[in-house]
């Protein structure tokens, strides 16, 4: 195991496991109950806390707050973690609390996400895969993230709420409901959906003949007029077709929060 990379200037508890080839700038402090996996780069006047497990090949970038006690007032110090995978980009003065008791215990991040500048991922938190979280976007506790979603500028995400794979929020928008898979959200009062993430899902390689399919489910469900048992009827019968569609379907009946419609 290589320390060569890690300043001399950086606070480092005994109890901490450091991979191989792990760089730490100056001024970080890496507290009890940290690990971090292989060829990360931590840089200076970081804080990361735990118990927190960090994968491979991150990159954590100046005043990165990862692993701090969760920011909600039930809290009474029990043991929760924070855990993230492999490749992602944190960037500066980004957020990362860890879990609370009564919440799962465990704020999770998938592998090969961007977190830019002032972003925050709230307690109990899971996020996906290959997500964008652009500057000062924020999830509330308790929200889940699928893979490959772009959350743009300034988004506000409301606790508890889901959103679905694939989907795009416009800068500034607030979310309090769950947005299914695909969805493009703009901004209004409160965000609201406004078609599919066409682009979107085309560089992901998904085909015409998917993306039509999904056009069709979104048509159904905030188009067609129906109210939503109807809308889950057309749903249904789309899915028979189109397994996109069955995800898509499959993300509202697990639903808590209310539909963003």
């Amino acid at each position: 195991m290589s320390h060569a990379g890690i300043s001399p200037l950086a606070q480092i508890d005994p109890t901490a496991r450091i991979g191989a080839n792990v760089e730490v700038g100056p001024f970080t402090v890496i507290g009890r109950d940290v690990e971090i996996g292989d060829d990360t780069r931590i840089g200076p006047h970081c804080s990361l806390h735990g118990p927190t497990t960090i994968g491979r090949d991150n990159r954590i970038h100046g005043h990165a707050a990862i692993g701090g006690d969760p920011q909600d007032k039930k809290f009474a110090g029990e043991r929760t973690a924070l855990i993230i995978g492999d490749g992602n980009t944190i960037r500066e003065f980004v957020t990362i609390n860890r879990g609370t008791g009564s919440g799962g215990g465990v704020t999770r991040i998938g592998s090969h996400n961007w977190f830019l500048a002032y972003t925050h991922v709230a307690h109990d938190c899971q996020v996906g895969d290959h997500c964008v979280f652009s500057n000062n976007a924020t999830l509330a506790g308790h929200v889940e993230v699928g893979d490959h979603v772009i959350l743009s500028g300034f988004t506000g995400v409301h606790q508890f709420c889901r959103i679905g794979a694939h989907a795009f929020i416009g800068m500034g928008a607030f979310v309090n409901g769950d947005v299914p898979p695909y969805l493009m959200v703009a901004q209004e009062d409160y965000g609201r959906p406004r078609g599919i993430n066409s682009e979107g899902l085309k560089r992901r390689g998904f085909d015409s003949e998917r993306v039509a399919a999904i056009k069709r489910a979104y048509r159904a469900l905030y188009m067609s007029g129906a109210n939503l048992v109807d809308a889950k009827q057309q749903l249904a019968a789309l899915a028979e077709s189109s397994d996109d569609v069955r995800a898509f379907l499959d993300f509202i009946e697990r639903g808590e929060r209310p539909l963003l419609r």
